[in-house]
C-alpha cells in the first residue's frame, strides 16, 4: 500500500495526539480545520520535517554542516515518502539588492539575452553604435578609396592623465613613431611640441602614410598598420581621407563614430547591478539613497525655526551648543531669518540651512564651557550634518535617531535604475534592460514574443528566449502578472513570495516530490486564485503530490482528497475529524469544514448596512505607485472592504497614503507619505490605528503573554502570594528578562545556542532549568498548584478558564479568543507566529484599549490563516468595533467578509500598470450591480444570489 500512500502513524508534534494518517501519492491533498486545529504541525512539523530530515541523513557530514535542523520529529514511523520541498509564506528575502528578477533568476537570463543579442546606442543621440572586423573596415576602405587615393591610418592616443605630453612624446619616439597628429596638425616628434595641458588636446598617432592600390602588397600593409593602430588605441582606429577632407573612426570594440564614446565588450556581468562592471557609482546598485527628508525634519512648515519647526534643532534653539552656535552661523551670513515661518523662505535660503554653505565663511562664537571657537571654513547643513553623524556613528540607538529624519530616495543619477549608464545604453526593442524589467510580467511576456531579431540573432537567442517565455509564463499562471521584475523582494507579500517560489518549482519540471504548501492563496483575489489551482494541478499531473495546507473553498473543492483535522484548536484539537473526498467531508456530521461546505453553517449577511455617522474622509489626487491620481471617499462608522484584483493598488493607497498622510497631517510622521494632494475629513477621527502583519518581536522572549500585557497582570498576582510575600518577591521576581527570578545560566530564554564549528548551530534545553527559565526558587512560588513556567505554557484558551475569576486578567484574554486566537501558548515565542496572528494579537491589545468612537482602524486581510468558522469570530470583533462609533478599513479578498460590508471600495480594473483606479464604490449588492466593470463584483453575484 505505501507504494501508492503515504502512512503517517503515530504522530504527536505539538497538539497531534498520537494519530495516524493515509495520505494518496500524485494527489492534490488539502489539509483543513480550525486555526490551531493541528494542519500545520501535521504537515510541516511532521511530514515535511521527516522528509527533510531523511534526505540530510544521506548526505556527507561535510554537506550536513550547512543544511542543519535535522531533528527527528515525533512520530512513530511514516512510510512511502517521497522527497520533500516546502513552499511556505516565509518573505523571499530582506535584502535591498534582491529583486523578482533575481530570485526567480529570469534577470540571469535576461542579463545574458541583452550580453548576447543587445544593440548599444550612444549617450549624445549618435545613434546605433557597431564593432566592426579588421576585414571590414579594409572593405570599407575599398568601397571609399580611388585608385592613387592618399590617406593615413592613426591610432587616437588613451593618454594617461597623470602622464605630461613631454613623457608621452619621448614614449613614442622610443618605439620608432615618426609623426602624430595633433589637432588636425601634422607635427613630427622630433619637434620640441609645447601643449597646454589645461585644454583638450586630440593627439593621434601617425601609423602610416599610404597611397591606396587595390593589391595584394598594399591591402597587406593597410592590414598590419590597422592592427597597429588598434593595440594603441585600445580597439580604436581613425582614417584621415585627405583628399576628401574626412575622417572615420572605426573600432573593434562598440565606439561612436562621431564622438568616440566606447562601450566594453558586452557581457552578463555588465549587466548586473550587484557588480561593480554595472551598479550605478552613486548608489552601488540599490537605485536609492538614504537621505534626510525635508517632510520628516520639517513636519511643519508654518512655524518658524526660532518655534522649533526645524525639529532636530527643537531642544537646542538659543543654547551654546556647538550646532546651534554654527547654525546660527550659517543663517547669518546668508541674512535669513530664524522668526520667519519656514514656508516663508525661498527654496535657495532653506537650501543654504539643509545643505549648507557654498563658499568659506567666518564664524567666532563661545561654546558651553566657555571657550572660544573660532575658524574660516563651510559651514555644515542640518542635513549635511544628519546624513554624515548617521554615517559615522557607531551606536545603533544613534543610528536609529537620525534615521527617523531620513527617508530612502530615489537616486538621482541613475534615478531608480540601479545600473551605470553603459548598460543601460544598450537596447533589444528600443527597451533598456531596465526599461524592460519596469514592465509588468504580462507586458514583458509579450515583449519576448515579439523581439525584432535578425535571423543570426534568432539562432543565438533562440534558448534564452524559450527559458524567458516559459519563466514569464509561470509567474503569470499563479497570478503575478501584475508584477515587475524589477520590484524590491523585500516589497513582496507572504503569498507573493510563496507564489514566485511556486512558479520556481513548477519550471524545474521535477516528478517524483512531495510538495508541502500553506495557504498559496494568500492576497489572491478569487479570479487570480482560479489560476493558482490550475497550476497546483499542473505540478499535480507532472507526478507529483501536493499537500496543500488551506481554508480557501475553491481550493477545497478542486482537490483529489481532503484531510480535516479538529474538530476545535489547541487541546481540543489534533485529531484527524474527516478524510476522503468533497462528499466524504460534506456528509460527517462531526466535520466543521462539512457543515460550511453543505450550508449547513454561514456567515449570514445582513439583511440593512449600517448608515454611518454621515461623516467621512477623502483621499484627493492619490498617484504613488500604480494609482491614477484617484479620489477615494471612505465612510465613517462603518465597516468599509478595500477589494480588487491582487496588485491593483489596495495597499498603496491604505498604507502609503491614508496611513502615513493622516500621520504626517497629525505631525507623527516618520516615514515620507506616497504622492497625493490632500486628506479632507481628518478632522472628523483622533486616532489611527494601523494593525499590520509585522511580528510582535524580533526575539523569541517576546510572546502574546508580553505584547498584550497579559504578563504584567499574572506576575501581579503571583507577587501577590502568601508564598511570595514569605519570601520577599516583587513582580520583578517573575520576569525573565531581568536578574532575580530567572534561570542566569540560559538569562532566562530557557534554551542553550552551542556553536558547533563546521557543524550547524545546536539548540538545547537549558540543563539548569530544563527550560523552564526560572530558578527551582521561583518555580516553588505557585497560584492554584501552577508555578509561572506552567502558566506560561497555557493556551489561551488554558488560561482563561484557569483565571477565570481574577476579571482583569480574565478580560484581556476573553478579547484574545473573540480574535480566534485561544490556541495559541501565552508563552509563544514572537518568531513563531504566523503574519496573521501577529496581526490579531495586537488587534485584541487594542481592543482593551477605551476608544473615543472616532478612532479609525486599518487593517490589512486579517482573515490570513483563518477558517471560516474563525472568520465568523473575528467579524463579530470588527462589528463590535464600528458599533462603538469607530471606523474599519480593511484590504480583504475573502468574500465571506467583503459581502458583509457596510461600504465596499473596488480598485482595478487590473494589476499593476492595468490597475489603480476606482472601478466601482457602495454596499455589496451595488457592487454586484456593476459586475459588468467589477471582477468583485461577478464572484459577489455568485454567493449573494446562492
Amino acid at each position: 500500500m505505501a507504494k501508492d500512500w503515504i502512512i503517517v502513524k503515530g504522530a504527536r508534534e505539538n497538539n497531534l495526539k498520537n494519530i495516524n494518517v493515509e495520505i494518496p501519492k500524485d494527489k492534490l491533498v488539502v489539509f483543513t480545520g480550525l486555526s490551531g486545529s493541528g494542519k500545520s504541525s501535521l504537515a510541516f512539523n511532521t511530514i515535511y520535517a521527516e522528509g527533510r530530515r531523511r534526505y540530510i541523513e544521506s548526505l556527507s557530514s561535510y554537506a550536513r554542516q550547512f543544511l542543519g535542523g535535522n531533528e527527528k520529529p515525533d512520530v512513530d514511523a511514516i512510510e512511502g515518502l517521497s522527497p520533500a520541498i516546502s513552499i511556505d509564506q516565509k518573505t523571499t528575502s530582506n535584502n535591498p539588492r534582491s529583486t523578482v528578477g533575481t530570485v526567480t533568476e529570469i534577470y540571469d537570463y535576461l542579463r545574458l539575452l541583452y550580453a548576447r543579442v543587445g544593440v548599444p546606442y550612444c549617450i549624445n543621440g549618435h545613434g546605433v553604435i557597431k564593432s566592426v572586423s579588421i576585414k571590414e573596415i579594409i572593405n570599407n576602405l575599398k568601397q571609399q578609396l580611388k585608385e592613387d587615393e592618399k590617406f593615413m591610418i592613426l591610432s587616437p592616443v588613451i593618454r594617461d592623465k597623470k602622464g605630461s605630453f613631454k613623457e608621452l612624446f619621448l614614449k613614442l619616439r622610443q618605439e620608432s613613431f615618426i609623426r602624430v597628429n595633433i589637432n588636425g596638425e601634422l607635427r613630427n616628434l622630433d619637434e620640441d611640441i609645447e601643449l597646454d595641458k589645461n585644454k583638450r588636446q586630440n593627439i593621434d598617432i601617425v601609423i602610416d602614410r599610404i597611397i591606396f592600390h587595390n593589391n595584394e602588397e598594399i591591402i597587406s600593409r593597410i592590414h598590419d598598420a590597422i592592427e597597429i593602430a588598434l593595440k594603441y588605441g585600445n580597439g580604436l582606429v581613425k582614417i584621415a581621407f585627405q583628399e576628401q577632407d574626412k575622417e572615420a573612426l572605426f573600432s573593434t570594440n562598440y565606439a561612436c563614430s562621431i564622438c568616440g564614446f566606447v562601450i566594453p565588450e558586452l557581457e552578463p556581468r555588465l549587466f548586473s547591478f550587484n557588480s561593480p562592471n554595472g551598479a550605478c557609482p552613486d548608489c552601488k546598485g540599490l537605485g536609492i539613497k538614504l537621505e534626510v527628508d525635508e517632510e520628516l525634519l520639517i513636519p511643519n512648515p508654518n512655524l518658524s525655526v526660532l518655534q522649533g519647526g526645524i525639529v532636530y534643532l527643537k531642544n537646542i534653539i538659543n543654547t551654546t551648543n556647538i550646532e546651534w552656535q554654527k547654525f546660527t552661523v550659517l543663517a547669518n551670513h546668508y541674512h535669513i531669518p530664524l522668526d520667519l515661518p519656514i514656508s516663508d523662505l525661498t527654496k535657495t535660503q532653506l537650501n543654504y540651512l539643509l545643505r549648507g554653505s557654498d563658499e568659506t565663511v567666518d564664524y567666532n562664537f563661545k561654546t558651553a564651557s566657555g571657550n572660544i571657537m573660532r575658524g574660516y571654513d563651510y559651514i555644515e547643513g542640518i542635513g549635511q550634518l544628519i546624513e554624515r553623524r548617521y554615517t559615522e556613528t557607531t551606536s545603533e540607538s544613534a543610528r536609529e535617531y537620525y534615521k527617523q529624519f531620513m527617508s530612502d530616495r530615489k537616486c538621482t543619477t541613475c534615478h531608480g535604475q540601479r545600473l551605470n549608464e553603459i548598460p543601460l545604453a544598450v537596447k533589444i526593442n528600443d527597451l533598456s534592460i531596465s526599461d524592460f524589467t519596469n514592465l509588468s510580467v504580462e507586458e514583458e511576456l509579450s515583449q519576448v514574443l515579439n523581439l525584432r531579431l535578425t535571423e543570426y540573432q534568432q539562432e543565438i537567442a533562440k534558448l534564452i528566449v524559450n527559458e524567458l517565455v516559459n519563466r514569464l509564463d509561470f509567474l503569470s499562471r499563479v497570478g503575478l502578472g501584475y508584477l515587475t521584475l524589477a520590484r524590491s523582494a523585500a516589497t513582496l507579500s507572504g503569498g507573493e513570495a510563496q507564489r514566485i517560489r511556486l512558479a520556481t518549482q513548477i519550471g524545474s519540471q521535477l516528478t517524483g516530490v512531495l510538495y508541502v504548501l500553506d495557504e498559496p492563496s494568500i492576497g489572491l483575489h478569487q479570479r487570480d486564485n482560479d489560476k493558482l489551482i490550475e497550476t497546483l494541478k499542473s505540478l499535480r499531473d507532472l507526478g507529483n503530490t501536493l499537500i496543500v495546507v488551506e481554508h480557501d473553498e475553491d481550493t477545497i473543492r478542486a482537490s483529489d482528497y481532503i484531510i480535516d483535522i479538529g474538530p476545535r484548536a489547541g487541546i481540543n484539537g489534533g485529531e484527524v475529524v474527516a478524510y476522503g473526498q468533497l462528499e466524504d467531508i460534506m456528509q460527517n456530521p462531526n466535520s466543521i469544514t462539512g457543515k460550511y461546505l453543505t450550508g449547513e453553517l454561514e456567515i449570514v449577511v445582513p439583511k440593512t448596512h449600517r448608515g454611518g455617522n454621515g461623516l467621512t474622509l477623502e483621499v484627493k489626487g492619490a498617484r504613488e505607485n500604480n494609482l491614477k491620481n484617484i479620489n477615494v471617499t471612505i465612510p465613517l462608522n462603518k465597516l468599509v472592504c478595500l477589494t480588487g484584483v491582487s496588485g491593483s493598488g489596495k495597499s498603496t493607497l491604505m498604507h502609503e497614503i491614508i496611513w502615513k498622510g493622516i500621520k504626517k497631517n497629525l505631525g507623527l510622521a516618520t516615514e515620507r507619505p506616497g504622492a497625493y494632494d490632500k486628506i479632507v475629513g481628518i478632522d472628523n477621527i483622533d486616532k489611527v490605528i494601523n494593525i499590520s502583519q509585522d511580528p510582535i518581536g524580533k526575539t523569541p522572549r517576546s510572546n502574546p503573554a508580553t505584547y498584550t500585557s497579559v504578563f504584567d497582570d499574572i506576575r501581579d498576582l503571583f507577587a501577590g502570594t502568601n508564598e511570595a510575600k514569605a519570601r520577599g518577591y516583587l513582580k520583578g521576581r517573575f520576569s525573565f528578562n531581568v536578574p532575580g527570578g530567572r534561570c542566569e545560566n540560559c538569562q532566562g530564554d530557557g534554551i542553550i545556542k552551542i556553536s558547533m564549528h563546521f557543524l550547524p548551530t545546536v539548540f538545547v534545553n537549558c540543563e539548569v532549568c530544563d527550560g523552564k527559565r526560572y530558578n527551582d526558587e521561583t518555580l516553588m512560588v505557585k497560584f492554584k498548584e501552577k508555578n509561572i513556567y506552567d502558566v506560561l505554557e497555557m493556551t489561551v484558551d488554558q488560561a482563561a478558564l484557569f483565571f477565570e475569576k481574577q476579571p482583569k486578567i480574565y478580560q484581556k484574554l476573553l478579547t484574545m479568543q473573540e480574535v480566534g486566537l485561544g490556541y495559541i501558548k501565552l508563552g509563544q515565542s514572537a518568531t513563531e507566529l504566523s503574519g496573521g496572528e501577529a496581526q490579531r494579537v495586537k488587534l485584541s491589545t487594542f481592543l482593551l484599549k477605551r476608544t473615543t468612537g472616532k478612532t479609525l482602524f486599518l487593517l490589512d486581510e486579517p482573515t490570513t490563516g483563518l477558517h471560516v468558522d474563525d472568520v465568523k469570530r473575528l467579524l463579530v470583533v470588527l462589528n463590535r468595533i464600528v458599533d462603538n462609533g469607530d471606523s474599519v478599513l480593511v484590504i480583504e479578498h475573502n468574500l465571506d467578509v467583503i459581502k458583509v460590508a457596510d461600504h465596499i471600495i473596488d480598485l482595478g480594473p487590473e494589476g499593476g500598470n492595468g490597475g489603480g483606479t476606482v472601478v466601482a464604490t457602495g454596499t455589496p449588492e451595488q457592487i454586484v450591480n456593476k459586475s459588468d466593470i467589477s471582477f468583485t463584483g461577478q464572484y459577489l453575484k455568485l454567493i449573494l444570489n446562492k
